[in-house]
């Protein structure tokens, strides 16, 4: 399968160099590129491209709002960012935003092929810098210092956080489904029901979500 791919980035160099490298990779067609978060829009609405590869600082139209955009009026593409930033304030907006995948660019043509092959499949595309990202941000909230397993927030039973920890810990419905002993119809229905309730509309919000209410497994902790 061949994963039809918009770039977007305001730097001419940057943009041309990005497109000249994923033309090399397998299973990648490039079929646009966009000089801002507008043109970027413009080009899913024309091309319908399984997957933009998102630059965040743009003019007119910054790559937050134009994830924003692309998200919600086309459903079926996916949002990778690709960016010089690792910060908070560049981060956690852009998966608020509905991005699937964040890499920075200095990401080799084999991680960004995994990033895009993970998004298509309904997982997350996080580089390992953003994953110790994520984990440094829970272990310095002073909430996630008192031990034990925190309460399952929203309503959601145990099992339903469970599986949002794991989906969190990068595994996907076949993965969770081996280590938890079900079916993955039982995986599907769990997810339904967490996503639910806890207002999330993908996996990439649901990673930074278990992050930020303690789900996740950091370092020397485990949950019982």
């Amino acid at each position: 399968m061949t994963a039809r791919v918009v770039v977007a980035d305001d730097q001419a160099v940057v943009r041309e160099g990005i497109v000249m490298l994923l033309g090399l990779l397998p299973g990648i067609e490039v079929v646009g590129s966009a000089k801002d978060g507008e043109e970027a829009v413009a080009q899913v609405a024309e091309h319908a491209p399984d997957v933009v590869l998102m630059d965040l600082r743009m003019p007119r139209c910054d790559g937050v709002e134009a994830t924003r955009r692309i998200r919600e009026r086309f459903p079926g593409t996916q949002v990778v960012v690709l960016t010089t930033f690792e910060d908070d304030d560049s981060l956690f907006p852009a998966l608020r935003a509905g991005a699937r995948g964040y890499l920075t660019k200095d990401a080799g043509g084999d991680e960004i092929v995994r990033a895009v092959e993970a998004v298509l499949s309904g997982e997350v595309g996080l580089s390992p810098t953003v994953q110790r990202r994520l984990l440094e941000q829970v272990t310095a909230d002073p909430l996630q210092a008192v031990g034990g397993a925190p309460e399952p927030p929203d309503g959601m039973t145990p099992r339903e956080a469970e599986v949002l920890s794991l989906i969190a810990e990068g595994m996907s419905n076949a993965d969770i489904a081996r280590t938890l002993h079900i079916s993955q119809a039982t995986v599907k229905s769990h997810i339904n029901n967490l996503f639910a309730k806890a207002g999330l509309r993908d996996r990439a919000q649901a990673v930074r979500y278990a992050y930020m209410r303690g789900l996740v497994r950091p370092p020397g902790r485990t949950f019982t």
